[in-house]
């Protein structure tokens, strides 16, 4: 299963990929979690692993992965490796990525597809576009789940990203933005026929029932996560993201029934 987690800046799209993808693994699943964000430094450390290398790298760096894939490539397709020929035209599984390209831990594995390192050096839209062909050849096996952290907003969706998803998980947190965005991003599953769950995060008794108010269809609402002191300290300080969430953990089983469906 292919799920992607989608929202605001600042939603908490990290730290439920963070949380889903440990419970997931829990109950037998091998997780790929997949860092898109190219402004992200901080999900890696939620899931207790280093930051692996930027896969863009695999192709020669952003330079060289971008003249392989905007032009005919035939000269660039020969110094490629036989992995990354393959990436651009065939089917693929988890075992296929080089190991020097993610990190484990506890089942989870985390790959990055590249950060902004430095000033001037370009856009990410090589990065997001190495990712878009990762998922749509990726084959994930059974007991297989991958999980893509987007960036935020909606830019994704427009690249078409979400097209080789399976499920979209969108995250509202209590700001008006994150609300409105809640109608935006149900549209736009809707277009590409892709179901959609919600995720309330950061909710207060006094918050609740306005979020609850942002999704059409209450029956999508799948976890209300309140505010929690040791989620907030764990991101505020780098840490490993060590709690179970209750709410959570009724997702996973909902996702994982879900997938047992497809």
């Amino acid at each position: 299963m292919k799920i992607a987690i989608c929202g605001k800046g600042g939603c908490g799209k990290s730290t439920t990929t963070t949380l889903l993808g440990k419970e997931l693994a829990r109950m037998g699943q091998n997780v790929l979690v997949i860092d898109s964000d190219e402004s992200n430094f901080g999900l890696h450390r939620q899931l207790g692993v280093e930051l692996p290398r930027d896969f863009t790298e695999y192709f020669g760096g952003k330079d060289r992965a971008f003249k392989t894939m905007m032009t005919s490539g035939i000269l660039e397709q020969m110094k490629l490796s036989a992995f990354a020929k393959k990436f651009f035209s065939e089917d693929w599984t988890l075992s296929d990525i080089p190991e020097e390209y993610y990190e484990k831990k506890d089942g989870v594995m985390l790959m990055s597809s590249g950060k902004i390192h430095q000033a001037n050096e370009g856009c990410a839209c090589t990065m997001n576009s190495i990712i878009q062909q990762f998922i749509m050849h990726l084959q994930l096996r059974e007991m297989e789940t991958a999980i893509l952290d987007m960036e935020a907003g909606i830019e994704h969706f427009g690249r078409g990203t979400d097209n080789s998803m399976d499920i979209i998980l969108m995250i509202i947190d209590p700001t008006y933005e994150s609300m409105q965005l809640a109608g935006k991003i149900g549209e736009l599953a809707r277009s590409i026929e892709k179901p959609i769950l919600y995720i309330l995060n950061k909710v207060t008794e006094d918050s609740r029932e306005l979020m609850e108010g942002a999704v059409e269809d209450k029956n999508q609402i799948a976890a209300v996560i309140p505010q929690n002191k040791e989620i907030l300290e764990a991101g505020m300080f780098g840490k490993e993201l060590l709690i179970r969430e209750r709410e959570i953990r009724k997702l996973a089983v909902r996702l994982m029934g879900y997938g047992q469906m497809k």
